[in-house]
């Protein structure tokens, strides 16, 4: 089993950034691929970016050259960067952990930006 807690989120005004921190419980983190997910109130849960072991990224387009997720192994830590947040950015964001076919979340930290 492996546990995964955010941290990072917050208020921010429209423009702002914050930096979301996710940090695996196992050693094994640098084996995992990892991603974040958001879920706007009333909407359903989605995909914003993920992480290879080996460091290769993939964004949802309309994240693209706002966010940037990235990883250090050594603290099994993944972060994700919100610059020029909108008030569309708003919402729970989920650390996804993937390892040998089994699927972790984290708890989620709340975003809410303001206009």
């Amino acid at each position: 089993q492996v546990q995964l807690v955010e941290s990072g989120g917050g208020l921010v005004q429209a423009g702002g950034s914050l930096r979301l921190s996710c940090t695996a419980s196992r050693n094994i983190f640098s084996a995992m691929a990892m991603g974040w997910y958001r879920q706007a109130p009333g909407k359903q849960r989605e995909y914003v970016a993920t992480i290879t072991p080996d460091r290769s990224t993939n964004y949802a387009d309309s994240m693209k050259g706002r966010f940037t997720i990235s990883r250090d192994n050594a603290k099994n830590t993944v972060y994700l960067q919100l610059n020029s947040l909108k008030p569309e950015d708003t919402g729970v964001y989920y650390c996804n952990g993937q390892w040998l076919g089994n699927n972790y979340w984290g708890q989620g930290t709340q975003v809410t930006v303001s206009s």
